[in-house]
Order: C-alpha cells, then sequence, then structure tokens
C-alpha cells in the first residue's frame, strides 16, 4: 500500500472514535431556547442552562460537516433569537446569566466573536451595534501608548493563559476604524515579535503543551490582521518534539498543534505527517466517553472552561472566578467535541485529502419537535 493510501486509511479509520457523537450533539439540542448545553450533566442539573459558546460552537459543528442545512426555518429563527436576546443594549456586547461572565475579559470577548459569527451564519444580526467604546471598554483602550503598556503588563507565567488575554483584545481594536486600529496594530506586533523565544519559536513560559497553546492563540491574532507568523520552523520543530515526548491530558493541547500545523502551511514530510496524524487520533481517542462526545481533559469533563487552562498545581495572577457550565463528569463537552471536529478535519487538510464529511442519520438536527 501506497504511503498516502496508508495516510488516508489511517484517517478513515480514526473516524471510528466518532461513533455516537453525532447522537450525543442531537442529545444537547434545548428546543425551548434554541440553544446548547455544555454537556449532559449541564441540563439534568436544571442550573446551567444553554450557553453562549456551546450554542455558537454546535453550530459551527454543524456548518462544518454540512449538517447546518438540515435545520429549519423554525429552528434558526430560535437560534437567532437566543443570541439576539443575551446582548446588552447598552454596550454591544453578549453576556450569560452568570453574573461571573463580566469579570472575565477573555470570555467577553469569545462570547462576542461567537455571537456575531453565529448570526452572520444564521443571516441575522446583533439587535444592536456593538460601538467603538462602550462601558465595557478596557481602560487600555484609551491610546495606543495605553495599550503598549498594557501589553507588556501582561504576565506569560503561563502562555496560554497570558496570550489568550492579549489575543482577546484583537475584539476591541477591530471595533475601531483602520485608520484609528493601525498604531495600536503596531503596538503589537512590535511587542509580540520582540519576546517570542528564537530557538522554539514560542512564547511564553509553562510547559511545552501551555507554550504551543499560547503559541496558537497569538497565531490567531496574527492572523486576524493578516500578518505572518514568525519562525514557522522552529515551532514545527517544538510541536513534532512535543507530541513525541509528552502526555495530552487535554483535547486543547491535541487541538492547538494541529491548528498550528495547518494554519502555517508547511512542506512537512510523508513519514513526519503519518506519526504526526497517528499520535493525534491516539491521543483524541483516550478523551472519547461513554455518552459518545469528547471530555476537554482525560477521564472527564471540565465544569468551568474558562479557567481550565491553568492546571491544579499552577498558578497564574488576576485569574477570573469560574463560569460554571457543568459537573466536570466522565462525560462528553462541547468544548472538547468541537475540537475535535476540528482536528478530524484539519488532519484531512494536512494530508492534502478533500472534503469527506461523517455519515449522520437522517433524523438528526431536524426539525421534529412540537412548539
Amino acid at each position: 500500500m501506497g504511503r498516502n493510501r496508508r495516510l488516508e486509511k489511517l484517517l478513515e479509520d480514526g473516524d471510528r472514535w466518532f461513533e455516537g457523537f453525532f447522537e450525543w450533539l442531537d442529545g444537547q439540542y434545548d428546543v425551548a431556547s434554541g440553544g446548547f448545553y455544555y454537556a449532559a450533566s449541564s441540563r439534568r442539573t436544571n442550573v446551567y442552562g444553554p450557553d453562549i459558546e456551546s450554542t455558537a460552537q454546535a453550530l459551527n459543528i454543524l456548518e462544518r460537516t454540512g449538517l447546518i442545512g438540515r435545520w429549519s426555518d423554525r429552528m434558526r429563527r430560535k437560534a437567532v433569537r437566543f443570541f439576539q436576546a443575551r446582548q446588552d443594549p447598552d454596550t454591544g456586547l453578549f453576556y450569560h446569566a452568570d453574573p461571573n461572565m463580566r469579570l472575565d475579559g477573555v470570555s467577553v470577548a469569545r462570547a462576542l466573536g461567537y455571537s456575531l459569527g453565529a448570526l452572520r451564519m444564521l443571516g441575522a444580526e446583533p439587535l444592536h451595534p456593538v460601538p467603538e467604546r462602550s462601558p465595557a471598554t478596557p481602560a487600555y483602550m484609551e491610546s495606543p501608548a495605553a495599550y503598549g503598556e498594557w501589553l507588556r503588563s501582561v504576565s506569560l507565567s503561563n502562555s496560554w493563559r497570558g496570550c489568550d488575554i492579549i489575543a482577546s483584545s484583537a475584539v476591541h481594536l477591530l471595533a475601531l476604524p483602520p485608520e484609528k486600529r493601525a498604531p495600536y496594530v503596531r503596538e503589537a506586533f512590535a511587542h509580540l515579535n520582540r519576546i517570542q523565544d528564537p530557538e522554539s519559536g514560542l512564547w511564553g513560559e509553562g510547559t511545552r503543551y501551555v507554550r504551543i497553546s499560547g503559541t496558537f492563540k497569538l497565531h490567531i491574532f496574527y492572523e486576524r490582521f493578516g500578518v505572518p507568523l514568525p519562525r514557522k520552523a522552529e515551532i514545527y520543530r517544538s510541536i513534532l518534539e512535543t507530541l513525541r515526548e509528552d502526555e495530552a491530558t487535554d483535547m486543547c493541547y491535541i487541538r492547538n498543534p494541529i491548528s498550528l500545523l495547518a494554519s502555517m502551511r508547511l512542506a512537512i514530510p510523508a513519514e513526519e505527517l503519518e506519526e504526526i496524524c497517528e499520535m493525534t487520533l491516539r491521543n483524541m481517542g483516550r478523551l472519547k466517553q461513554g455518552d459518545g462526545g469528547f471530555s476537554r481533559e482525560l477521564g472527564h469533563s471540565v465544569p468551568a472552561p474558562n479557567v481550565a487552562q491553568v492546571k491544579p498545581g499552577e498558578a497564574y495572577p488576576d485569574m477570573p472566578p469560574p463560569i460554571v457550565l457543568g459537573l466536570g463528569l466522565a462525560e462528553g463537552d462541547m468544548n472538547a467535541g468541537t475540537q475535535a471536529v476540528l482536528i478530524r478535519y484539519a488532519l484531512r487538510e494536512l494530508a492534502g485529502l478533500p472534503v469527506k464529511h461523517f455519515a449522520v442519520a437522517d433524523h438528526l438536527f431536524t426539525d421534529r419537535w412540537e412548539e
């Protein structure tokens, strides 16, 4: 069997990890609100309702897998109302019912991006404009100099968390008109290019997976402003060494390297590409749960994904309060599920294979409920 065919078969065999996944995903849908729950325990407790991120992530899965076309107009209208109802008219931002969300700037930025993206996907608009400045705009946006000072103050003692904080500032930069945005962007990339490790290509401190995850967050920031990611060859070597030598205990540790590789578009030697795919699928399979979903961490879901970047025994200054979405049981969760799907499609892209969707039962994701 030729190497290309062997790689294709390896990836096709990897689809076995998705047996039961789409039944699990369909089961997270909430008919009343038009949103999706984070995990099965979220529904059972009757406390953690459908949330912004889980709903947007579910919609992204449906779009990526070609299943969003099964949704009826009624289901689309419900989803539009779900997001529009969570927009604050004073700030234009989107919030969960949990008041802790307003205390976490990263989560607020993520909710804004997710909500606007979901509404665009559904052919709708937010009810209220997202202003250039609002009561929720951070103080660091007062001037480019203030932004630069803030950037230099962000701790990268945990690269993943620190780089996520920096990357989340993109939503505020993008709210500015281009002529006002330019000096902020210059501040950002002057700082980031200066502090990148020239040997590893990574940013910040922590374990190698933590540093790769931080680098992944910054690659999104670079992409949003059309700036090439520096030192791609060094980043590739760091990823390959980490995959070979370190244990991946978090779905993000599995997804983030693959998304980085897919975005960097390097010419990866065939033997190494096959090795990368094999290691990634093996690691992903370890997070498969009995309910059909995938868990964020090895053996269990995480109850509050907004603080899951900093693991037990690690520390980071001024961590926000947890935004609890589930019970953290041995169960699938939406955060891990969306990443597993991203991994599957990214591996096919890396292998140069055409897009191939899953075979999903016809009754799933259809409007089969009473009003």
